[in-house]
């Protein structure tokens, strides 16, 4: 049998760097036990993936796909949140429905005008200055 030629595969991928990358990928898929799309004939991976891409017994496109993921480092997962954990009170606290019942509404904050931050700035002293050194 004829060895399979770059121009037999150039036809089904375009670009010959692309086409090198998905061969090597897919001879690193048969070697690590995925299964044959043809026979073998004795042939060594890297010519059997090539021959695979000639004959369109395999989808450059998914090959593609497969080799992008192979290489992400980073896969994001979409995982459910995790509930929320009760908490449980150490003996001597209050029941836990308890503190959980707090309305929310009720919080109150504190307002300070743009002048009293500004006052309460020019009162501090720098941390390796002490009130002696003024």
């Amino acid at each position: 049998m004829a060895r399979v030629t770059v121009e037999d595969c150039i036809d089904k991928v375009e670009n010959r760097f692309e086409l090198v990358l998905l061969a090597a990928h897919r001879a690193r898929m048969i070697s690590s036990g995925s299964p044959l799309t043809i026979e073998r004939d004795n042939d060594k991976n890297p010519v059997v993936a090539l021959r695979e891409i000639a004959e369109q017994t395999v989808s450059p496109e998914d090959m593609k796909e497969d080799l992008i993921h192979s290489l992400q480092k980073y896969v994001e997962v979409d995982e459910p949140e995790e509930d929320a954990v009760p908490m449980v009170p150490a003996p001597g606290q209050q029941n836990v429905t308890q503190v959980n019942s707090v309305d929310d509404t009720a919080v109150e904050f504190d307002r300070m005008s743009e002048e009293d931050l500004l006052r309460g700035l020019e009162g501090l002293v720098p941390p390796d200055r002490s009130n002696d050194d003024v």
